[in-house]
């Protein structure tokens, strides 16, 4: 068994009901990406970041986001050494492999912002010293769609844009509840995984990843969808070209994770509606009568297939 299928079995071992899940987050981690869990409290967002996070052999750093965490208690700050009299440069948390954001949107827009360098360009300016990030680096953040007026902050479009999924927790089925309650009413909490790949294993796997095939006729379908999102009557910001691209690589991870040297168009439609949904901007129509996830399906309908024999 390769490391990653072992990665996968023993995350979907540890972590109950989240297959799915599981593999949003496994291809944002060798994609570079960044993943955005929502769901109502106590769903387990926090247990799977941590659970998930534990499997590897690298740093990870949870940062706690309330009204008063400043930026500099995420990127660092530059003070002055009264022994060494000179100022020295201490990174702040997003100097790790994998950092936890839990309750983003409890942060001042001020304090979200100090992330948009960080997800996008892998490094953090102090004091107008430039530090690069770790790599392999991913942004695990959380919020509570509940909680929209009680000391939150909704993320502006620009800070969602730069996470690569945005994954909804659901419920678990009745039988998956009764696991959790057989596997963890002794010790609610407790990480279940084993640290099993090494950092390098990570950056091999993000090396690999680019090498999978994308045909041309692949590359039209994105753009076709993508087009299509914003000719849609219902909505009034469609997908940037920062998507196409998150797209295109969204399905190239899918297909590796599965073993696939080729993107095939089913890679493509399952990766539209994490990657989409918290990108599109519906109009004042389109909110009073549908969802994003609706209108997305009806997209991907209307675009034409193409024939898998011609993506390989």
């Amino acid at each position: 068994m390769s490391k990653l299928n072992l990665l996968r079995k023993n995350l979907n071992e540890s972590i109950v009901g989240r297959e799915k899940e599981i593999d949003f987050m496994l291809i944002a981690l060798i994609q570079g990406g960044h993943v955005l869990l929502e769901s109502v409290p106590g769903s387990g967002k926090t247990m799977m970041a941590k659970s998930f996070a534990h499997a590897f052999k690298g740093n990870f750093k949870r940062l706690q986001f309330t009204p008063d965490v400043l930026p500099s208690d995420v990127t660092g700050i530059s003070y002055f050494d009264p022994k060494a009299q000179e100022f020295v440069l201490r990174p702040g948390p997003v100097a790790t492999n994998i950092l936890l954001a839990d309750e983003i949107n409890r942060g001042t827009p001020r304090t979200q912002s100090s992330l948009l360098e960080a997800m996008e360009e892998k490094q953090v300016t102090i004091d107008g010293e430039t530090i690069a990030l770790p790599e392999p680096f991913m942004v695990i953040a959380t919020q509570n769609p509940v909680e929209s007026q009680q000391g939150t902050f909704s993320l502006p479009a620009a800070q969602l844009d730069r996470f690569l999924f945005r994954i909804e927790i659901n419920y678990p089925s009745f039988e998956e509840e009764r696991r959790i309650l057989k596997e963890f009413s002794h010790n609610p909490g407790e990480v279940k995984t084993s640290s099993l790949i090494d950092i390098e294993d990570v950056k091999l796997w993000c090396s690999e990843v680019r090498k999978v095939t994308v045909h041309e006729d692949i590359e039209t379908y994105i753009l076709q969808i993508i087009q299509a999102t914003r000719q849609h009557v219902q909505v009034e910001l469609g997908l940037s070209s920062r998507a196409s691209l998150a797209l295109l690589h969204a399905a190239q991870g899918h297909a590796y994770i599965n073993g696939r040297s080729y993107v095939n168009p089913d890679d493509v439609k399952k990766m539209v509606a994490p990657l989409a949904t918290h990108r599109l901007i519906l109009s004042a129509e389109g909110l009073l009568i549908r969802e994003p996830s609706h209108i997305l399906n009806d997209i991907i309908e209307s675009v034409q297939t193409p024939v898998e024999a011609m993506a390989r």
